[in-house]
C-alpha cells in the first residue's frame, strides 16, 4: 500500500531540488515550436518540451516499448546476457558467502529502497515536480524517468512470468530478474543520461547497492541481479533516445510518384510519416 503522505512529501520534496536548478535558466517562451512541428500542449507542457509532452505519454511508452528491440541494443544486451550467464556459475559460491544475512546492514536498507512502495511515489512525485519546473533538463530527466519506470517494470514482470526461476530462499517462483535492480539501474542510466558522470556515476553505485542487498537478503541469485541491470540499463538508454526524437507532429499518409527499376512506366508509393 503506497502512503499518501509519504507520496506528498516526495513531491515537495521533487519541487525543492528543481527550484534551484530553474534559478539557472530564464523563462521558456510560449512561442510555437520551431520548424513547423506540432507540439501537443496541455497545461504542464511547454513548447521547448519536444516529444516530452503530456499529449504524448502514451505514444512514447509504445515507441519505447518497441525500441527496446532496436539494433542499437543488440551489444549491451549480449554483453549482459554473457555476463548474466558467467555469473550463474557463482551463484551458488556468492550465495554461500552473501546469502548468510537476510536482516543484515544492507540487506534490509537497499531492498526497501527498490521496492514498488517507495519507487512508486519517488517517481511519481518527480515526475510531477519535473511538470512544474521551468528548467528543461530536470523537466525531461523526470518525464524519462517515469517513462523507463512503466517500461522497465513491465518487461520485468514478464521475464518473471516466462522463466518462473524459484528464488534461493524458495519463496516464490520470481527470481529472474531482480525487479529492484532492474529499476534503480533504468533510473540511474536515465539521470546518467541527463546530468553526465558527477550524478550518474553515483546513481550507478547506489542501484548496485541495491543489487548486491537483494543477494545479501538472499532472495536473488548473483546472474538475477546482472539480468536485471542489463534490462534496467537498455530500457533506461532506449527511452531517453525515443523520448529525445524531434516532435513529428500527427500521422500523416502522402502518395509519392515511383518508377519500377527498369525506368519503364510510372507508379505511385506510400510514405507515412508518424
Amino acid at each position: 500500500m503506497i502512503d499518501v503522505k509519504r507520496f506528498g512529501v516526495l513531491v515537495v520534496a521533487g519541487l525543492s531540488m528543481a527550484a534551484p536548478l530553474s534559478a539557472q535558466t530564464s523563462g521558456p517562451s510560449r512561442q510555437p515550436a520551431g520548424g513547423g512541428e506540432l507540439v501537443r500542449l496541455l497545461p504542464l507542457d511547454f513548447p521547448e518540451d519536444g516529444r516530452r509532452t503530456m499529449g504524448g505519454f502514451g505514444k512514447n511508452l509504445g515507441r519505447s516499448f518497441v525500441g527496446v528491440f532496436s539494433r542499437d541494443n543488440v551489444g549491451p544486451l549480449l554483453i549482459g546476457a554473457t555476463a548474466a550467464g558467467a555469473g550463474s556459475f557463482y551463484d551458488g559460491r556468492v550465495r554461500s558467502r552473501f546469502g548468510t544475512d537476510p536482516g543484515g546492514a544492507l540487506a534490509n536498507p537497499g531492498s526497501k529502497a527498490g521496492r514498488a512502495s517507495v519507487m512508486v511515489p519517488f517517481v511519481g512525485g518527480m515526475f510531477l515536480a519535473g511538470r512544474m519546473s521551468a528548467n528543461g533538463t530536470f523537466r525531461a530527466a523526470t518525464y524519462d524517468m517515469a517513462q523507463a519506470f512503466i517500461v522497465n517494470a513491465t518487461y520485468t514482470e514478464v521475464l518473471k512470468r516466462a522463466v518462473g526461476r524459484p528464488r534461493p530462499d524458495l519463496s516464490d517462483t520470481r527470481s529472474f530478474p531482480s525487479g529492484h535492480t532492474s529499476s534503480a539501474f533504468a533510473l540511474a542510466t536515465v539521470t546518467n543520461a541527463h546530468y553526465g558522470a558527477k550524478v550518474g556515476i553515483p546513481a550507478y553505485l547506489a542501484a548496485a547497492a541495491i543489487g548486491a542487498a537483494r543477494i545479501d537478503k538472499n532472495v536473488h541469485n548473483l546472474s538475477d541481479v546482472l539480468a536485471g541491470a542489463t534490462l534496467g540499463y537498455i530500457v533506461g538508454r532506449t527511452v531517453v533516445t525515443q523520448d529525445g526524437l524531434p516532435a513529428r507532429g500527427q500521422a500523416r499518409v502522402r502518395l509519392v510518384p515511383s518508377a519500377p527499376p527498369t525506368g519503364a512506366g510510372a507508379g505511385a508509393g506510400v510514405s507515412i510519416d508518424w
